[in-house]
């Protein structure tokens, strides 16, 4: 038997699909409801955190933050059977999954951090990625148990906290991507192209397709044979800049990297590969 802490979005869909595999799930939320409203998909609700737990072999959580997971685990951690594992799904500091890891091993429990990349959809479908990383036979006695909960199980090998430091980087990388694909509608907009119009770009022209090559490129560091020069690449960033100035639209991250080309131009890395402003990062 399961219990699942935090009804959230990604919370509640893992327990509707844990039911629909045919799992038996007791659930609790900070906010009742969220938990009672799982009771019409076959969850048992409880208000007490603790009692919530009682019976349970896998306790898992997914919560707001580190200082979150602390303390729902430390208010349920009386109803914990003995030999409970806690399976914990919530994005957290690399510091925060090893200090729980060797806190609830020493307290007789185990932990196991598993953040996944996966939306609500996924989270119902049981498709998407979901990280472990350390004891490597914890993790082979519960890929059993998360495999069936995710599209793929990866595994970041014996370095307990390595699971949380992917996810943060590959969060990074979305949050990156969000913020310029806003600029690129803003240079649109300016440009008088709508957004309609960039997808049809993007049909036949996928830079996404690139961006392992793009990355490979800027891990063999070759600033002596450029493909983009950097002072080509400011250029470009200029006219966007004044593109946008002049339609009055806003822009939020090209302003930032054409600084940070202007300070390698500064240098004298003009002519060099535009992936030398990323030279201080390797």
């Amino acid at each position: 038997m399961r219990a699942f802490l935090g009804m959230g979005l990604l919370g509640s869909n893992f327990t509707k699909a844990l039911i629909n595999k045919g799992e038996q799930v007791q659930v609790w939320n900070r906010t009742t409801a969220r938990a009672t409203a799982l009771e019409a998909f076959g969850a048992k609700a409880f208000a007490n955190v603790a009692d919530a737990v009682k019976g349970a072999d896998y306790v898992h959580i997914v919560v707001k933050d580190d200082a979150a997971v602390n303390e729902v685990l430390a208010a349920a951690a009386g109803g914990f059977k003995p030999g409970a594992v806690i399976i914990d799904h919530t994005t957290t500091s690399v510091e925060g999954a090893k200090e729980r890891t060797k806190e609830w091993k020493e307290k007789g429990f185990t932990y196991q951090h598993a953040p996944v990349f996966m939306g609500p959809g996924n989270a119902l479908d049981s498709t998407g990625y979901m990280l472990v990383s350390g004891d490597q036979a914890v993790i082979s006695q519960l890929e059993p148990v998360l495999a069936p909960m995710t599209g793929k199980l990866v595994n970041f090998g014996e370095e307990t906290g390595k699971a949380a430091a992917m996810k943060l980087v590959g969060n990074s990388f979305l949050i990156c991507l969000t913020a310029g694909l806003t600029d690129m509608l803003s240079v649109g907009k300016a440009l008088g192209v709508n957004g309609d119009d960039i997808l049809t770009l993007l049909a036949d022209w996928n830079p996404g397709l690139g961006v392992t090559s793009r990355l490979k490129r800027i891990l063999s560091a070759p600033y002596d044979d450029p493909s983009w020069e950097l002072n080509m690449a400011r250029k470009d960033a200029g006219i966007f800049i004044d593109s946008a100035a002049k339609a009055g639209t806003n822009l939020h991250v090209i302003p930032v990297v054409a600084s940070v080309m202007d300070e390698w131009i500064e240098k004298g890395y003009g002519n060099k590969d535009w992936t030398v402003i990323s030279k201080d990062a390797l």
